[in-house]
């Protein structure tokens, strides 16, 4: 059992090296999409303190849009912009009708708020789309399907041209949100939103110019999430679950830290597909990806409340 545990996983490793490449490269593009997922969470939280529980279907919804928009007979280059338009006017929708008259309402409201989202766009979106799984419109975007194979160390890695275009374009979103938050006069308003809401309004910042700008941008996190995902597992309501696994990734990096999200998705992606491979398969018969993130994040917590990156929250008495 120790020789199990603490041995034989490394020898494996370093025994199939071209299969431990696999395993991460595997591991990597999980956590790419986890982490995207987890900045939806994070952007909605610095600048409101609201924990977005619709964050999961707006990745359900905004997939839906664009491929019921293909099937309405738009074309999917026209289909794209359009599905960004329709994700703007969610955000303007949800300021307007439940944020605004919220102002100021205990925490615990607005995150109820937010589960009341989430049931009206599942409901709305059976009505308009059905519930039936669809099959998302990779080719018609130019996403290529093919998949690149190499023979490192004498043995065999393939990599599927999806996933590297999930990742480039997950790099691209990342550092454009990046320069977005630090470079603009948006950005930075979002920023001293997250830091200090009183000092943020009294110098003239709009806080529901804010609040339609940060759900807009989670609504386009959403919709490349939900092509990514979708290519890879179909376009369903069940694609929502994907959203519990940021959970552990907000519990990991912090819940208003853009970095935490970023390394926190790539870490959580990474251990779990090495752990269900070379402990969880052999161990514990496999399944293991669908609990491994919460106990390890549960762990972290233990020795850190506020998360690898999370401000520690000091109140004197």
């Amino acid at each position: 059992m120790v020789e199990g545990i603490f041995v034989k996983p490394f020898q494996d490793m370093f025994g199939a090296p071209d299969f431990l490449i696999q395993v991460l490269w595997e591991g990597l593009v999980a956590g790419v999409l986890y982490a995207l997922i987890a900045l939806g969470f994070v952007l909605i939280y610095k600048s409101s303190r609201i924990f977005n529980f619709a964050q999961g279907i707006m990745v359900v919804f905004a997939a839906l849009t664009l491929v019921g928009l293909y099937e309405k007979g738009v074309p999917a280059l026209l289909a794209l912009p359009l599905t960004l338009v329709v994700m703007f006017l969610l955000a303007v929708a949800i300021e307007r009708v439940v944020l605004r008259p919220l102002v100021n309402q205990p925490d615990i409201i607005l995150f109820m708020a937010t589960i009341g989202i989430t049931l009206f766009l599942i409901g709305f979106g059976e009505i308009i789309f059905g519930g039936e799984n669809k099959v998302m419109i990779t080719e018609q975007l130019f996403i290529p399907t093919g998949s690149f194979t190499f023979e490192p160390f004498g043995g065999f890695v393939s990599i599927e041209q999806k996933d590297l275009t999930a990742v480039v374009g997950a790099v691209l979103l990342v550092a454009g949100l990046i320069l977005f938050l630090n470079k603009s006069k948006m950005g930075r308003a979002i920023r001293a939103l997250g830091d200090d809401h009183q000092a943020a309004l009294s110098v003239g910042i709009s806080l529901s110019t804010i609040w339609v700008l940060v759900w807009f941008i989670a609504g386009v996190i959403a919709l490349a999430t939900g092509i990514v995902w979708g290519a890879r597992a179909g376009v369903s309501f069940a694609l929502e679950v994907i959203a519990f696994k940021a959970l552990p990734v907000l519990m990991l990096g912090g819940l208003e830290s853009v970095p935490g999200a970023i390394i926190g998705g790539l870490a959580i992606g990474i251990l779990e597909k090495l752990f269900e491979i070379y402990w969880g398969q052999p161990l514990l018969g496999g399944n293991t990806e669908t609990w491994f993130a919460f106990v390890f994040a549960l762990i972290v917590l233990l020795f850190r409340p506020q998360g690898l990156f999370g401000e520690k929250i000091i109140e004197r008495v």
